[in-house]
């Protein structure tokens, strides 16, 4: 998935990707890395939109990314997959 194609907006502790339409993901955390609400729209699932967003978050604070409690079933699943590419 090429997310140059989508519009990157920042506020304070939030970054969203959009297009002219809808909002495609977005991705709340705090100043220390934690992550602390991952959306990414169901038809823009599986193709890498998470994993741009966790970067991002990354280079945004230069902290190592933790998920804040609690962790949904669906947060679990992509920790799963996140760790099998460590």
């Amino acid at each position: 998935m090429d997310v140059t194609q989508y519009i990157l907006e920042q506020f304070d502790g939030v970054l969203t990707f959009k297009n002219k339409n809808t909002t495609i993901g977005f991705i709340r955390f705090n100043d220390k890395g934690g992550v602390v609400y991952i959306f990414v729209n169901p038809i823009f699932r599986k193709k890498v939109l998470v994993t741009k967003l966790l970067q991002l978050v990354k280079e945004k604070t230069g902290k190592e990314i933790t998920l804040q409690e609690p962790i949904s079933t669906l947060g679990s699943k992509l920790l799963n997959s996140l760790n099998k590419w460590k």
